[in-house]
């Protein structure tokens, strides 16, 4: 299957009004044939009390991109996803600045799709790594 070309960065950041990816300062950065770029600020919506980046807000980057980017796949007149399973191993923590996730399609099938998330810090080391299976959905 192959990415909607009509896809920009201007859509998706708009799908994030009034969302949990808008209340936690989500902003997609960049796209490609099979994967989402984008980035989170860490700081104190994303923080648990120790001042460390919260392990669900890494999930909540994690689900939110391999999310969209499996949208990217469909014709949303016809078809949505949900999200199926997600697992995340938490590498190392951060205290400040962003964290970046990149979405990559591992499978991208009619029914099913599965993507894998990098999250890393602004200098490249990796927090969580995370894989989600999408469900494909007919509407109607």
């Amino acid at each position: 299957m192959k990415r909607r070309a009509d896809v920009s960065l201007e859509q998706l950041n708009a799908w994030n009004k009034n969302t949990m990816g808008e209340h936690i300062g989500i902003e997609y950065t960049e796209i490609g044939d099979d994967y989402l770029i984008g980035k989170m600020p860490v700081d104190h919506r994303t923080h648990q009390p120790m001042g460390l980046l919260h392990g669900g807000a890494s999930v909540a980057l994690a689900e939110t991109l391999g999310s969209v980017g499996a949208t990217m796949f469909l014709d949303l007149e016809k078809q949505y996803c949900v999200g199926l399973e997600i697992n995340a191993n938490h590498i190392k923590s951060a205290r400040s600045g962003f964290v970046y996730g990149k979405a990559t399609a591992i499978h991208v099938g009619r029914k099913t799709q599965v993507w894998e998330i990098r999250i890393t810090t602004e200098s490249g080391d990796l927090v969580c790594i995370s894989r989600i299976t999408m469900a494909v959905l007919d509407r109607g």
